[in-house]
């Protein structure tokens, strides 16, 4: 029993001492260190010019190895860190997908931010949830948040540009000069959003929803507005020259047309039909 106890305590002891990385090297080099002092010591005492000729040989070969391997060595485990972050940033927006709640939209915030911070900004975000939270002047470019729930956020000078914003709810948005070119949202909810010097050119908005939003001065050109729905919307100095499926009818049902541009074509057409919208 006695003896039962003495190895236990031994056991112990050692692990102890193996749990502690810094003490077992310590350890090991000493041990080393005696051993090869040992097998060394003659060569010290009858030929030390010689030996310290060969010590100083290997010295150089270690300078080199720290140098190039080492350094390489250093590099390779810095970027497989790197690599092993992005990777679980992205997992964890995996993990918050379809959550519905306040804790996983800022925490997929926050994991978006630090992905930015990685130079990553083509970013899954389809189906995620990112209502009310801060996105400005985050880099979304190229992203795809097809069916996300934006509504109610900040996403002041936001770049999405090329971002897939299919049936995305932007509702109630604050997207001032956001650069949203070449962006596919079609079906998009932009009801109630500020969208003031926002860069919409060349984005696809058809059938997407522009209820009561306010579109002062923002860049529409060469968008896609098919069935794009305007109501009440303010278009006060829009520039909507060269937009491609947009209608008189869409038109009629905007708050104000005022020193907004458009196609001659058309411009006639609302002077001669609806002057009230395009007058002060």
């Amino acid at each position: 029993m006695i003896k039962e106890n003495k190895k236990k305590k031994l056991e112990e002891y050692i692990n102890s001492i193996i749990e502690k990385p810094i003490l077992t090297s310590s350890i090991v080099l000493a041990i080393l260190a005696v051993i090869v002092l040992s097998f060394s010591l003659k060569y010290y005492l009858e030929d030390f010019d010689l030996f310290f000729a060969q010590v100083m040989a290997e010295a150089h070969g270690m300078l080199f190895d720290i140098a190039v391997i080492g350094i390489l060595i250093f590099w390779l485990n810095k970027n497989g860190e790197v690599r092993q972050r992005i990777r679980t940033y992205k997992d964890e927006i995996d993990d918050f997908r379809l959550w519905e709640s306040e804790e996983a939209a800022f925490r997929t915030v926050g994991n978006i931010k630090r992905l930015n911070r990685h130079g990553i900004n083509e970013i899954n975000l389809v189906n995620c949830h990112l209502s009310r939270t801060n996105l400005n002047y985050v880099n979304l470019g190229g992203s795809n948040l097809n069916s996300s729930d934006i509504s109610n956020a900040f996403l002041i000078e936001t770049n999405l540009q090329n971002t897939r914003l299919n049936q995305t709810n932007l509702e109630n948005s604050n997207l001032n000069q956001a650069n949203l070119k070449g962006a596919y949202a079609s079906g998009a909810n932009f009801k109630d959003a500020y969208l003031i010097k926002a860069q919409l050119e060349n984005a696809f908005l058809i059938k997407s929803n522009f209820k009561n939003a306010f579109l002062m001065e923002s860049n529409l050109r060469g968008c896609y507005l098919t069935g794009a729905d305007f109501e009440n919307a303010s278009l006060y100095k829009a520039d909507l020259r060269g937009a491609k499926g947009l209608t008189l009818e869409q038109l009629t049902k905007a708050k104000t047309l005022y020193l907004a541009q458009f196609d001659e074509e058309i411009l006639n057409q609302i002077k001669t039909n609806i002057p009230e919208l395009v007058g002060k």
